[in-house]
């Protein structure tokens, strides 16, 4: 085996973030908790399904209210917004002030909705939503910790089901998804292709 040749690529420095000197593909969602007496939305790009059951986790610090929500509640919710609600995702970080809450600024000021089954915000008209108790909270990523959910429910806009009769390249492409190209920019999913999976190959 050769060693990788380094005439085209640059050793990072380790001593700031990697991942603010590439860009990388990740999804973007919003977490919903309740929060005292109103709520909060938080987007979030570090987050993913955990194995192939009904597990969802995301980064998050103990700096935010997001952490300290759901260490309270025991549960939250994620809304996966479509490439035109790129706007209402953004606007869901917008940082609190003295003369308004969070929470009055995310219900006068974005599409929410509430949970069908749980006291916590959604972004109204994603297309994919999930309800999670919380099952671990997973420490020692310096100050940030991996939240980990079991979801309870899931809900599936009709238009974004995996319908197997369905031409998935065609449904993609009339349904478009939304990414986060961390750091700092998005992208509108609508032209795709078939992964090229080995014969025979198994999960």
């Amino acid at each position: 085996m050769n060693t990788l040749k380094q005439d085209n690529y640059v050793l990072l420095d380790n001593m700031t973030s990697i991942w603010d000197q590439v860009f990388t593909v990740a999804p973007l969602v919003v977490i919903g908790t309740k929060e005292r007496q109103g709520y909060d939305l938080a987007p979030k790009h570090m987050a993913t399904p955990l194995g192939f059951g009904n597990y969802f986790g995301f980064v998050c610090t103990s700096r935010h209210n997001t952490f300290s929500n759901v260490l309270a509640t025991g549960q939250f919710t994620v809304s996966f917004p479509m490439p035109d609600q790129i706007i209402s995702t953004s606007l869901s970080a917008s940082p609190r002030t003295e003369s308004i809450s969070k929470s009055e600024g995310i219900i006068n000021a974005l599409p929410v909705l509430k949970s069908p089954s749980m006291d916590a915000p959604i972004i109204a008209d994603a297309y994919f939503y999930l309800e999670c108790g919380l099952h671990k909270i997973i420490d020692g990523f310096d100050d940030y910790s991996i939240i980990t959910g079991k979801i309870n429910a899931a809900y599936a806009h009709k238009d974004y089901m995996k319908v197997s009769e369905m031409d998935e390249q065609e449904q993609i492409l009339k349904n478009p998804l939304l990414a986060y190209i961390a750091p700092g920019r998005f992208a509108k999913i609508a032209a795709t292709n078939g992964f090229p999976f080995p014969k025979n190959f198994k999960r």
